[in-house]
């Protein structure tokens, strides 16, 4: 390409700059936002059965409510699966947002036509409609969707489709795209190995920009898309500026001052450890959280992390006394002994969670009175001989 290969940076480098920057550009370049300018806003969910249109639409509508302040109004219209309906009532109980149907009506033009107004009388300022998808493309299908689509006249028409499905999902958006003209791909269960091979041949195919992808079963596992972030993720260079975004929505910034007082104070313990626990886990899927971390998804790979890796940590913290998590000085013999019967694990693992608690909580201590680091990084190394 007839780029000079500056003396600081390595070829190899350079070129996989090149590469990200060109990856980036074929996905859209920059992250393009959901269009919410109606009163209400109609944003119509279309793709396959089995794509996650059910499940994303819940999750859209919490990420709505819970970022935006909206007022989101969920909208049964898939008549025909027989769990759609009860799905989609089961998520919006969930998530505190209401779910409208109409029993016995099997006509999804009806059903959305009366949601919007029902949305209107009562003040819900978007309206998310859930509709049919069958196994296949077919006639019936197209032409109900259509007729929904004419019948609301959406703000955003979102084509959902599943990531897994790879080079079989671009000739469905093209049919799609081609009978409705969606206005953006929601790229669903992207929290496997798939690292978006369908979002870059979709992207170029239908010229529509992917807007969010889903990275897990549960419903706040929903981001925006941004296509730098997903050329980083494609080349396995890691995604470190979702992970702090990750970890800024679980921060709070009071209980961060309580913790730096009791770090100070050496009066760290057990309780705080299970809230700084939780804190994690609430961030999502451990191996996706640490493959973020430039440098680690090649040696994430073959790894398998277990969600319930701190299973064993809780089951014996919550087998403690509330004096025994307050004061971890006080657990003797005859104590760890129960605490190991009664978490089903042995005294060894209750001995070995009390040392590293006490090493790290000394650690802790010592990086918020901010002691000389090079002191600090010996005692890891001593730390390390003695595991």
């Amino acid at each position: 390409m007839g780029q000079h290969v500056l003396t600081a940076v390595k070829p190899g480098q350079l070129m996989v700059k090149i590469v990200k920057d060109e990856l980036t550009e074929l996905m859209g370049g920059k992250f393009t936002d959901v269009n919410l300018k109606g009163r209400p806003s109609v944003i119509l969910m279309a793709g396959l059965q089995g794509s996650g249109k059910t499940t994303f639409s819940g999750k859209l509508a919490l990420m709505l409510k819970s970022k935006k302040g909206r007022h989101p109004l969920l909208v049964a219209c898939d008549v025909y699966r027989p769990a759609a309906i009860e799905q989609l009532k089961v998520l919006g109980g969930q998530i505190n947002v209401p779910v409208y149907t109409e029993d016995g009506n099997l006509d999804p033009v009806k059903i959305a036509k009366a949601a919007i107004q029902e949305a209107k009388s009562k003040g819900y300022d978007i309206v998310i409609i859930d509709t049919a998808g069958r196994l296949a493309i077919d006639e019936q299908m197209m032409n109900e969707i259509a007729a929904v689509k004419n019948a609301v006249n959406p703000d955003e028409i979102l084509f959902v489709v599943d990531s897994m499905t790879g080079q079989d999902a671009v000739n469905t958006a093209k049919e799609f795209n081609d009978r409705l003209d969606f206005d953006g791909v929601v790229l669903t269960k992207l929290d496997g190995d798939t690292r978006g091979g369908a979002a870059l041949s979709i992207r170029a195919v239908v010229e529509k920009p992917i807007k969010f992808v889903g990275t897990g079963e549960k419903l706040d596992a929903i981001d925006i898309f941004h296509p730098d972030r997903m050329a980083d993720r494609i080349l396995g260079m890691g995604d470190i500026v979702s992970l702090v975004e990750k970890a800024q929505e679980q921060f709070d910034s009071e209980e961060a001052r309580k913790l730096q007082k009791k770090l100070a104070q050496n009066t760290f313990n057990f309780n705080d450890f299970l809230k700084q626990i939780n804190q994690i886990k609430k961030m999502g899927n451990l191996k996706d959280v640490v493959g973020m971390i430039p440098g680690m998804g090649k040696a994430m790979k073959n790894l398998d992390i277990d969600d319930d890796a701190f299973k064993h940590i809780e089951a014996i913290i919550y087998s403690m006394t509330p004096k025994e998590r307050e004061d971890p000085a006080v657990i003797n013999g005859t104590r760890r002994k129960r605490i190991a019967e009664g978490s089903g694990t042995n005294i060894q693992e209750v001995n070995r969670l009390l040392k590293q608690f006490e090493e790290t909580r000394k650690m802790m201590r010592m990086v918020s009175q901010g002691k000389n680091m090079q002191h600090m990084m010996g005692g890891m190394q001593n730390q390390g001989k003695k595991f």
